[in-house]
């Protein structure tokens, strides 16, 4: 709109085009909670106080605060196609999102990134996005693209790309490595998002002298607190594996809240609909004892200020009119949610008229060379075995020394003693490599279960207790272009298919997380106790987080930073 018109507006000189009437304006500059009226032309504000418009709503001493932003996620997490993304959080309150596409980068490379910006448009959810910092995320595993810094410089021209996402090559950063530094350079003013979990002392210094600006890795209060003091702004996560909130919150004070915010990072469909998005956090600290308009901050005018989008956060004249309706500001739950100044849902659903994108074609993803019936055998090779452990709860992994089971001369899975095998399969070069690994803690009695989603080059990753269900598994997911599936006796029980790079569906929301709710018990009656084990498979992969992860190139210890054997002595 025109400057002239809204200042026209804000003066009383014309009317509004809607005027929120008797609202409990949450105040994220003052701090405080006031009853005005807001009025509203076009997509922003134009001013608090006594308006006339041709439309009025009386919020009837309602609470109105900001819409929501999630300062990190990858919508790719959430299986979820971006236009039923927006149609799941919208009504929950967020109004923007800060995403990272590395994950359809590793797959697709730029063209993934592409496909996640145009599918972003013409919908009630903004959607800005980091360009990838690490396709692939290290030289340790086999992605489907290679960006370089000349790859991501277009991208910084473009008004919805605002920065560069987690650097997780941490010590590329450390060691200088000019590749990674160009990437940093590439962003030039934009925010550089980071990733280091448990980078500290003069390391921890280099990392963040290098421009990074944010950490949303922190599991304790000590490893945010030292990151907070050096300057970094602490992104509180709680998403659908690593759920940290809790065990960070006291670290908030109101000396420091203003360089925290609220992420979701990843989170599953389920746990979307079941619990919610940025509004199931604001929930969860308030009812921990976080302060609610310091929560509210948190996860509006903290991230919009961080990432520069100075023109919502707020309810303030000049801000886009990005806006929350809700009557208890101790159990925040969205009732009216407004985007541009127009309403787009109410009582938790999106309203029927409000677009809600498009979706673009996209090529197969799914290159696997043929795998044959020896693909996961183990010969024995020691008396001691690496072997992952997972920590439920944390993408975190221990490094355990176990003994191997020995039948004949391999080495096999062990349900009885909660140890699987587990294989790490690539997808996009149809190369036939096949890396084998032992895992502890997913609790398989019988069957296989198995992924095309695998932090962060998304190979096919495999867990079971026998190796004729992993084969299937394997099988499985080639024959439905990607997903998720669990198998037993040869056969797939249950499945999500996700034909978008492997990672998303086509499918509504409601379709999705009835497949997943299908999936999830099939893994249950299988012995699997974690809450969700796909997660908690998806990142036996990624071999930036410590200790011990598997790669389609073999089993790497993250602490050294290199491969080890599978056995040892």
């Amino acid at each position: 709109m025109l400057r002239e018109e809204l200042i026209q507006v804000a003066r009383g000189e014309a009317e509004a085009d809607l005027v929120l009437r008797n609202a409990r304006v949450v105040n994220v500059f003052s701090g405080d909670v006031h009853l005005t009226n807001v009025a509203i032309a076009r997509s922003y504000i134009a001013g608090l106080g006594d308006y006339r418009a041709h439309n009025e709503i009386d919020l009837g001493g309602r609470f109105l605060a900001p819409g929501f932003i999630d300062g990190h996620v990858h919508i790719e997490s959430s299986m979820l196609s971006v236009p039923e993304f927006g149609r799941a959080v919208v009504p929950r309150g967020t109004t923007s999102v800060v995403a990272d596409p590395h994950e359809i980068a590793n797959v697709l490379g730029l063209d993934g990134i592409r496909y996640i910006l145009e599918t972003s448009k013409y919908n009630p959810l903004s959607v800005f996005v980091m360009a990838p910092s690490c396709v692939p995320a290290t030289s340790l595993e086999t992605a489907g693209s290679h960006l370089s810094a000349e790859d991501l410089e277009p991208l910084m021209a473009d008004k919805w790309v605002i920065g560069l996402a987690e650097m997780m090559n941490y010590p590329g950063v450390l060691f200088r490595d000019p590749a990674v530094l160009a990437k940093v350079e590439a962003a030039g003013r934009k925010a550089v998002d980071g990733h280091a979990p448990g980078l500290s002392g003069k390391d921890l210094n280099a990392y963040i002298a290098a421009g990074i600006g944010s950490d949303h890795e922190c599991t304790s209060v000590e490893e945010a607190r030292e990151k907070l003091r050096l300057g970094l702004h602490i992104m509180i996560r709680e998403g659908s594996a690593a759920r940290n909130l809790h065990g960070l919150l006291p670290l908030v004070t109101p000396e420091n809240a203003r360089r925290c915010l609220f992420v979701t990072d990843d989170r599953h469909p389920l746990d979307l609909m079941q619990e919610g998005h940025i509004d199931h956090l604001l929930r969860e600290a308030i009812a921990a004892g976080l302060p609610p308009i310091t929560a509210i901050q948190m996860a509006t005018l903290n991230p919009a200020e961080y990432f520069g989008l100075h023109d919502r956060g707020a309810v303030a004249p000049g801000r886009r009119a990005d806006l929350v309706v809700f009557s208890d500001l101790r159990d925040i739950r969205p009732e009216m949610v407004f985007r541009g100044g127009r309403l787009v849902a109410r009582d938790g659903q999106l309203l029927p008229d409000v677009p809600c994108g498009t979706n673009v074609p996209l090529r197969s993803s799914m290159n696997v060379a043929p795998l044959d019936e020896g693909a996961f055998r183990v010969p024995a090779g020691g008396s001691r075995l690496r072997v992952i452990g997972v920590v439920p709860g944390q993408i975190v992994t221990e490094k355990l020394m176990l003994s191997p089971t020995v039948e004949g001369s391999e080495a096999v899975a062990d349900p009885s003693r909660d140890l699987l095998k587990l294989a790490v399969v690539e997808r996009h070069l149809a190369s036939g490599r096949v890396s084998l690994g032992f895992a502890r803690g997913f609790g398989l009695r019988r069957g296989a279960i198995a992924a095309s989603v695998a932090h962060d080059s998304h190979n096919i990753i495999v867990i079971g207790a026998s190796d004729a269900d992993m084969l299937a598994a394997v099988r499985a997911l080639v024959a439905m272009g990607g997903g998720l599936v669990a198998v037993v006796d040869g056969q797939p029980a249950a499945s999500v298919p996700l034909p978008i790079a492997g990672l998303m569906s086509r499918e509504p929301l409601e379709k999705v997380s009835h497949q997943l709710e299908r999936l999830l018990q099939a893994t249950r009656e299988l012995g699997c106790p974690l809450r969700d084990p796909f997660m908690s498979l998806s990142f036996l992969a990624l071999p930036v987080i410590p200790a011990l992860k598997l790669t389609d190139r073999g089993l790497v210890d993250v602490t050294q930073f290199r491969f080890v054997p599978l056995f040892e002595g």
